[in-house]
C-alpha cells in the first residue's frame, strides 16, 4: 500500500473514531485562564478536555488583568476565561453552545455566561439549570445578544 493510500485510510479511521465518539475535532488549544484556587473552573476545564478538546490550564493570581485583556465587558464576566480559535470562552459556557460556536463561526469576540449559575458545567452540571449564554461583541460591534439558552428538558 503507498504512502498517501496509507495515510487516507487511517485518517479515514481516525475520523469515524471521533466521529462515533462524539469527540470534538478541535483546531487549537484551548487556554483556560483561572484563579489557581478554583475547583469549579478545573471541573469545567476538564470537562471540555473530556469532551476532546486539547486544554491548557493557566492559573493567574489577578484575573482582573485577563478580563482586560481579552476586552471582556464588566457585565459579561464569568469565573474563568477561556480562549480557542481568536474566540473568547467567559465563564461557565454549556458544551453545546462551544461547539456551536466553533462550527459557526460567527461575527463576535466570543460568548459569555455572567456570574456563576447554580448547575452550569462546573457548577453542578444540573439537567434542570436554566441561563443563558451571551455573544459578546467585538470592539464597535452590536451590542450582546443571547446566542444560547439553557432550559430543563420537558
Amino acid at each position: 500500500m503507498n504512502v498517501l493510500r496509507r495515510h487516507f485510510v487511517a485518517g479515514t479511521i481516525a475520523g469515524i473514531t471521533l466521529f462515533a465518539t462524539g469527540a470534538v475535532a478541535a483546531t487549537g488549544t484551548m487556554a483556560v485562564y483561572k484563579d489557581p484556587q478554583c475547583g469549579c473552573c478545573e471541573q469545567w476545564a476538564d470537562a471540555m478536555e473530556a469532551a476532546g478538546y486539547k486544554i491548557e490550564v493557566r492559573d493567574e493570581a489577578d484575573m482582573s488583568v485577563i478580563k482586560t485583556r481579552f476586552a471582556v465587558p464588566a457585565d459579561m464576566e464569568g469565573c474563568h476565561t477561556a480562549v480557542i480559535d481568536g474566540y473568547v470562552i467567559e465563564g461557565h459556557v454549556p458544551l453545546e453552545a462551544v461547539k456551536k460556536l466553533l462550527a459557526e463561526k460567527p461575527d463576535v469576540a466570543g460568548i459569555a455566561v455572567p456570574g456563576m449559575p447554580s448547575g452550569s458545567l462546573g457548577m453542578g452540571n444540573d439537567p434542570q439549570a436554566s441561563y443563558d449564554v451571551y455573544t459578546i461583541a467585538k470592539a464597535g460591534g452590536a451590542k450582546s445578544t443571547v446566542y444560547y439558552q439553557v432550559r430543563p428538558a420537558n
